[in-house]
């Protein structure tokens, strides 16, 4: 049997984009793919703009609570994708890391959230295109 590749998005918060990337990489990967996300600061909800824009496409992450990101979380994760948290993930040898320079949901309204939802969705699909395909 073949491990599940897992993967990990961090930004400070862990309210609106690595929330909105968390769920759209479960939502595609049917399971093939273990996703979590975690913020160097964490709020205490997630972002309702970035919770409304998932909603327009049928997904719901209003349950998620942001998570403090740990050692334990990176050790686990084969991909860690950073979005904006600088140097607070800890780096280990033998992770694949990537940044994705997005835009900050935070104090946005839907118009703008819209935008960040789409390209975070680009990404997503990308990655899970070279995940599965490896």
């Amino acid at each position: 049997m073949t491990r599940t590749p897992e993967v990990l998005f961090v930004c400070v918060h862990n309210a609106g984009r690595s929330q909105m990337a968390a769920g759209l990489l479960q939502h595609y990967s049917l399971g093939r793919v273990a996703v979590r996300s975690a913020g160097s600061e964490p709020a205490e909800k997630v972002n309702p703009a970035a919770a409304a824009a998932l909603a327009e496409w049928g997904l719901d992450i209003t349950a998620e609570i942001p998570g403090k990101l740990s050692t334990e979380d990176v050790e686990a994760s084969d991909v860690v994708i950073t979005m904006g948290c600088g140097d607070t993930c800890p780096v280990f040898p033998g992770k694949r890391y990537l940044d994705w320079p997005l835009a900050d949901p935070a104090g946005q309204g839907l118009e703008a959230v819209r935008p960040i939802r789409d390209e975070i969705d680009r990404r997503v699909r990308g990655l899970l295109a070279e995940i599965l395909d490896a």
